[in-house]
């Protein structure tokens, strides 16, 4: 029998380490968790099948971000989901570009969890943004209004509502309507595919 996937937890908070823990075993996943990067590049054997790690953004000592350039370094082919919370986006941008495969903004819930692992355990999210042709996202975003596209730009750059509103001198409700308008026409599920599509959309053709 192939050996059972391997979810790595690095997350310096005890309870949210038990509570993904105990929901990603209780879906047939082996788990390790770490307390901090540190623990996690000391301790963590990376060649045991299959396998990939979730990771907070934000911790005491090594972020998430540096472990990630850490793992590339070392050559270890880990797809990385990166955790975050409010007013991490931008963090979290960086993460994709530097090849994270998703990010998830707290409080997430469990579907999205799983979501994320199981992508990441395919290394391709081949429903999402990496299996649209480029050609066509880039049609999907012409379709957008000037309007809807400025809305993208500042939600892709982590902005929140309100302060979309104050830059575009436009109500907040306005600014729910353009980015529920842009979700729509672009097809993004949630946040972080708008991000890798926008990401793809910025790569040259090819």
């Amino acid at each position: 029998m192939p050996p059972e996937p391997i979810v790595y937890i690095v997350d310096d908070d005890a309870a949210v380490r038990q509570g993904l823990g105990a929901l990603l075993g209780a879906k047939g996943y082996r788990v390790e968790p770490y307390d901090s990067a540190e623990a996690f590049l000391a301790r963590a054997a990376l060649d045991r099948g299959p396998a990939c790690l979730l990771v907070d953004i934000r911790m005491p000592g090594m972020s998430g971000l540096e472990l990630q350039r850490q793992l590339k370094q070392r050559a270890a082919a880990l797809p990385v989901v990166v955790i975050t919370g409010h007013g991490d986006v931008p963090q979290a941008v960086a993460a994709l570009k530097a090849g994270a495969v998703d990010f998830l903004e707290k409080p997430f819930d469990s579907d999205a969890l799983l979501a994320a692992v199981a992508e990441a355990l395919r290394l391709a999210d081949t429903k999402g943004a990496a299996a649209i042709d480029r050609a066509e996202l880039a049609r999907r975003v012409a379709a957008l209004t000037p309007r809807e596209r400025e809305v993208m730009n500042l939600v892709v750059a982590g902005q929140p509502n309100k302060l979309i509103a104050f830059r575009l001198k436009i109500a907040v409700r306005t600014v729910e309507i353009h980015r529920a308008r842009v979700m729509e026409k672009t097809g993004a599920r949630n946040l972080s595919e708008l991000v890798r599509m926008a990401i793809r959309l910025e790569q040259p053709p090819g």
